[in-house]
């Protein structure tokens, strides 16, 4: 079995470059596409998890915001920082599902088991490190999220977060933010890949949209990864925001929503990262593993 497992990794991953390029292209577009079709909740996702900071009214829910956004901000709010998402997934998306099965082989080289562990570490290394290299990008598309009435483009926005708080600040929030792409890869693709070996072994589904359809589930994902979420963006913006409070660190932060704000602070955001983060997760599957198709790769 192990013998097999080496010669079908020999045989994906000694490749030349356009199959390189395909794999991670086939991973980035599908990413961007979902990306697109779900901004406008990850704008909101982003408002309503700064909105208990320093307010003075009562909490609203998404309903009631999106109204209110539309109708102070316009329609087009909605899509604040769609570029800088966009770039963001094409290179976020390519490297955390284009470096889990090169990652998921060496493992599986390494510790000679193809188990659901070796899957989770397989995801939770390959979000980490598309995390931490993409960072800056993330940053700069919660900054252009929370305000409507910049008039510079990314790049200038980009300049101005860099040298007014330095080159670090576009690493702000990196380590909540790694912490939660490895959660969430792992959890996604880890969970992914084994439901599609279980369901083809027990039942009379085949690799296909049907398969790719049955295996999506964004609900344990959005549980472990959302309050990650809030703190990450709650750093992230502590700069701009002038109703933030200091924050030293993601563990400090967590501590104060948690002191100020109780255990559901943490959640503020939840249902919207649930509405996005589950038919995106459906829209990547189905798509990636569809142009995989097309490309001539296997599928995940």
């Amino acid at each position: 079995m192990a013998a097999d497992s080496a010669s079908d990794g020999k045989q994906k991953w000694g490749v030349s470059a356009s199959d390189v390029v395909y794999h991670f292209g086939t991973s980035g577009i599908s990413v961007a596409a979902a990306t697109g079709i779900t901004h406008p909740l990850d704008v909101l996702k982003v408002r309503l998890q700064m909105q208990l900071v320093g307010q003075r009214g009562p909490l609203i829910g998404m309903g009631k915001l999106s109204a209110q956004v539309v109708k102070s901000e316009g329609l087009r709010s909605l899509y604040l920082g769609l570029t800088p998402a966009l770039t963001r997934s094409v290179l976020y998306g390519g490297l955390r599902l284009g470096l889990y099965e090169p990652t998921k082989y060496v493992c599986e080289l390494a510790f000679e088991s193809t188990n659901i562990l070796v899957k989770i570490a397989s995801g939770a290394f390959s979000g980490s490190v598309a995390t931490a290299l993409t960072n800056p990008v993330e940053v700069l598309k919660v900054r252009i999220q929370m305000n409507a009435r910049t008039t510079r483009g990314p790049v200038q926005e980009l300049q101005k977060i860099a040298s007014e708080e330095g080159i670090t600040a576009l690493w702000k929030g990196v380590r909540p933010a790694m912490a939660r792409a490895a959660t969430l890869t792992a959890s996604q693709l880890a969970t992914y890949d084994e439901s599609k070996r279980v369901l083809t072994r027990w039942t009379s589904l085949e690799e296909g949209f049907y398969l790719h359809l049955v295996t999506i589930s964004g609900s344990v994902s959005t549980m472990v990864t959302a309050p990650m979420d809030m703190v990450k963006t709650r750093l992230m913006l502590q700069q701009e925001s002038k109703t933030v409070g200091s924050y030293k660190n993601g563990l400090h932060c967590a501590s104060q929503v948690l002191q100020t704000e109780g255990l559901q602070g943490l959640y503020k955001g939840g249902f919207a990262i649930f509405a996005r983060l589950a038919p995106q997760t459906t829209i990547t599957f189905i798509l990636c593993e569809k142009l995989r198709e097309l490309a001539g790769l296997k599928a995940i």
